[in-house]
């Protein structure tokens, strides 16, 4: 069955470009309030993983911390059926990790411990690094596209994926979503496969331009609603196949992944879209303002 995707998908960037806005003011809102809430891998701590044999909840080890004299808003428990994470905002010595297992082993003899520790300069060092790493990796591909295409078409690829990332992010504050080394990388991920789904209606929308009039603005609109329309099944289904892997991801992978496998659902579906409505839409009004000034000089030397 084949669909006719024929739409003015200029004429709705209008509506993608407000909602877009107010999800950008939202989440700026959101970090400059709340800020993101880093995992252990950010910021200086202990994060003690446990593999345990039967559920054990919050009220169970609540005793244990206070027993270790550490403050109840100082460590946050994320029970399981399974598996239990106890992250404690200050680094744990040898003693006080010796008596938490001791203990912890009443509850359960058979569990078995992880225990990472990041001191405070490693923790900025990390945060450091995950900032250069999405800015360089911006700037290599705003060079990549400027070369291989034109700089409309690298500015307006590197808001698409500026949007995606920072929409990602933004959810992951809004909704207080832990933030861990894995984000990081599902959020690279989000950059390069954002910028593959624009490169391909880029690319297209430089094809059709080598045969279409490009004398009015008209014109021009015409051959960016025209592409769309050619790459919209691609791009849907290369979409859906990665959603789809994302979300089974999500639901039956482990605790490790979950937060990665979460960042992709969202910045899967925003990558889409930003090329669609964001990217392609901009391009256009860039080009289109070269397009009308033959036609200004024109008539001012009349």
């Amino acid at each position: 069955m084949r669909f006719n995707w024929n739409y003015d998908y200029v004429k709705g960037s209008k509506i993608a470009y407000t909602f877009s806005i107010i999800l950008t003011i939202a989440g700026i809102v959101s970090l400059l309030a709340l800020g993101l809430n880093y995992a252990v891998d950010f910021k200086s701590g202990s994060n003690v993983d446990i593999t345990v044999s039967k559920a054990i909840t919050s009220e169970q080890i609540d005793p244990i911390i206070k027993d270790m004299g550490v403050k109840e808003g100082d460590v946050h428990i994320t029970p399981g059926a399974d598996r239990v994470n106890v992250r404690f905002s200050n680094v744990l010595d040898e003693k006080q990790e010796s008596k938490f297992k001791q203990e912890f082993s009443k509850l359960d003899s058979s569990a078995s411990y992880e225990v990472n520790t990041v001191d405070p300069e490693m923790a900025k060092e990390l945060e450091r690094n995950a900032i250069y790493a999405v800015l360089i990796a911006s700037i290599g591909i705003m060079i990549y596209v400027a070369i291989r295409f034109e700089w409309r078409f690298a500015l307006a690829a590197v808001v698409s994926i500026f949007h995606d990332a920072f929409v990602v992010i933004s959810v992951f504050s809004i909704f207080r979503l832990e933030v861990n080394l894995t984000f990081i990388t599902a959020v690279l991920t989000i950059v390069g496969f954002s910028i593959n789904d624009t490169i391909v209606i880029f690319d297209r929308i430089r094809e059709n331009l080598r045969f279409a009039k490009k004398s009015t603005k008209a014109d021009l609109r015409e051959v960016v609603n025209h592409s769309l329309a050619q790459t919209m099944t691609r791009s849907l289904n290369t979409t859906f196949t990665v959603f789809i892997a994302s979300l089974c991801l999500f639901i039956f992978g482990g605790e490790s992944i979950r937060m990665f496998s979460l960042a992709m659902v969202i910045g899967t579906f925003f990558g889409a879209y930003s090329s669609i409505f964001i990217a392609a839409p901009l391009w256009f009004t860039l080009k289109s303002k070269q397009v009308n000034k033959p036609k200004t000089a024109a008539k001012a030397s009349n």
